[in-house]
């Protein structure tokens, strides 16, 4: 692993044979940001809602994250180099609370993936990349059911969510939220679910 994403220690790692190793850590606000602001600076990352902030803006975002009990931030490693970011939350301390039924047991995600290198991403990664991830938030953190609320404009995240297995769920309007930390304008989302049932039908137990 690169030196400099050795830190904080991972929560979860996880060997996929022929893909290499998944390592999930808490973001690091400051650390971090560089490689944060890069991915979502980029215009395919318009639904992520940070294009035109500046490293420091970003990193003070996630440093105010950091603060709370509810959302938390990950920086996802693939052989020691960054690969994703993943945020969870909890559904009824979020606004898309408002906008569903929440069960005891859910967990929302957002993941935003890193751009493809220079020689691609490799075919079938994507998917290995959610499995992982699946793993951390539904076993290790011994939850029911994960929520993803991507934009509905966002074709090719409601369609990767579709191929891992999340089931569709309503068209709803999240509210804008307005606070002296936080803004976040009003978003139409398509909500899709995953219960530990489905993505891992013999075995519902933690690892």
């Amino acid at each position: 692993m690169s030196d400099r994403y050795v830190t904080p220690t991972p929560v979860h790692e996880q060997h996929v044979d022929g893909y290499g190793t998944v390592r999930i850590r808490p973001l690091d606000p400051e650390a971090d940001a560089a490689v944060i602001h890069t991915w979502v600076s980029e215009e395919r990352a318009a639904f992520w809602g940070m294009n035109g902030l500046t490293p420091a803006q970003v990193a003070e975002i996630y440093a105010h994250m950091a603060t709370l009990d509810t959302h938390h931030a990950h920086l996802v490693l693939k052989d020691g180099e960054p690969v994703a970011l993943l945020q969870t939350y909890e559904p009824d301390a979020d606004r898309v609370g408002e906008c569903y039924d929440v069960r005891p047991g859910d967990i929302g995600v957002h993941l935003l993936l890193a751009p493809a290198g220079p020689a691609g991403h490799r075919p079938g990664w994507t998917s290995v990349l959610l499995a992982a991830m699946t793993s951390y938030v539904l076993l290790v953190l011994d939850r029911h059911r994960i929520v993803v609320d991507p934009d509905v404009r966002n074709t090719k995240a409601i369609a990767r969510f579709a191929r891992q297995g999340f089931a569709s769920g309503p068209e709803v309007v999240l509210p804008e939220i307005d606070l002296p930390d936080v803004f976040l304008p009003e978003k139409r989302a398509r909500l899709a679910f995953l219960t530990r049932e489905k993505a891992f039908p013999e075995d519902t137990g933690t690892v």
